[in-house]
């Protein structure tokens, strides 16, 4: 899958870190990002809720096409 997080929409809830602190964080001006490797997921079950647990919907979960 691919994470993609819009920064210009983002508000910085934390909701997607507590959902999926396996994946995603805070950076340092308390907007959401992805943990470095996980970029995919990593195979963790909680990306797709977090990115519905986002009160403003800035991070989209794409599954590969093929």
């Amino acid at each position: 899958m691919h994470i993609e997080i819009d920064r210009d929409v983002c508000i910085g809830a934390g909701q997607c870190a507590l959902t999926a602190p396996n994946v995603f964080t805070q950076d340092d001006d308390g907007f959401s990002a992805l943990l470095p490797g996980k970029e995919d997921g990593g195979g963790d079950p909680l990306v797709k809720e977090a990115a519905r647990a986002c009160p403003v919907s800035a991070i989209t979960v794409k599954e590969p096409t093929g």
